[in-house]
């Protein structure tokens, strides 16, 4: 568990709702805005490269279309991931999970969320990669795919690992507490997740970073909680609400 309490600020697929989602572009101005951690998505694509992009597809992010398993990282960098946001962020690229790495600072963390695993290589190519340097203290892996994680988790010890859900939980340390493995945090939607649960996780060791918060009366309900970060699409609004709330005593 960090011995620094101060509520963290974790930019959401980068700064998303300023900047085209999961592109190097959102990634810089989610550090620029004061994020402690960024999170993203991987997908491995035909040619077994980590691409960072929420679906399964092109089609909603970019001006190209196709399932990013079916297509190479060349294909896939052919395509325009900004245009469709703002022509402001024209020609900008759906980058690998490498290249995130590189743009940003070493003490920036990375939540790097895998999707459903089945069939493909990515548990193996994700390790090897994170394994390199000093990438697994800064990376947490998070997925909705809860035995994807054990089976991460079992073949690297020294992985951190989170656990996504929307469930309205009975016992949410007791759950992570269940899988037998050592899990890191909790990243549950932020409506489902109350004061005791809060309380019984941290308590627990277990960082708790809900996911997607984005307006003042969200947050607001979040810090009372005292939960451990908060995910959201706007980072630099929510250090700008943190920072107000200091200065004013409350």
């Amino acid at each position: 568990m960090r011995n620094d309490q101060r509520t963290r600020i974790i930019g959401h697929r980068g700064a998303a709702g300023e900047a085209p989602e999961n592109t190097l572009a959102s990634f810089r101005l989610a550090a620029d805005q004061g994020a402690d951690m960024v999170e993203l998505d991987v997908h491995l694509s035909a040619d077994g490269k980590l691409i960072v992009c929420h679906d399964e597809t092109l089609d909603r992010t970019s001006d190209q279309t196709g399932a990013i398993r079916d297509l190479t990282e060349d294909a896939i960098r052919n395509a325009d991931a900004g245009n469709w946001f703002s022509s402001d962020f024209s020609g900008e690229r759906i980058p690998l999970l490498e290249e995130v790495y590189e743009a940003l600072p070493d003490s920036m963390e990375i939540n790097v969320e895998v999707k459903d695993a089945a069939g493909s290589a990515l548990d193996h190519v994700l390790l090897s990669f994170l394994r390199e340097g000093d990438r697994l203290e800064r990376t947490i892996v998070s997925s909705f795919d809860h035995k994807l994680l054990v089976r991460l988790k079992q073949a690297e010890p020294k992985l951190r690992i989170g656990l996504l859900y929307a469930a309205d939980l009975v016992d949410h340390a007791g759950y992570a507490a269940s899988l037998n493995v050592e899990v890191y945090s909790l990243h549950p939607f932020h409506e489902l997740i109350g004061a005791k649960d809060t309380s019984d996780a941290v308590t627990s060791g277990l960082e708790v970073y809900p996911y997607t918060a984005n307006r003042p009366e969200q947050w607001q309900r979040l810090l009372e909680l005292g939960v451990s970060g908060i995910i959201t699409d706007y980072p630099g609004k929510l250090r700008n609400y943190l920072i107000h709330k200091e200065r004013n005593g409350h």
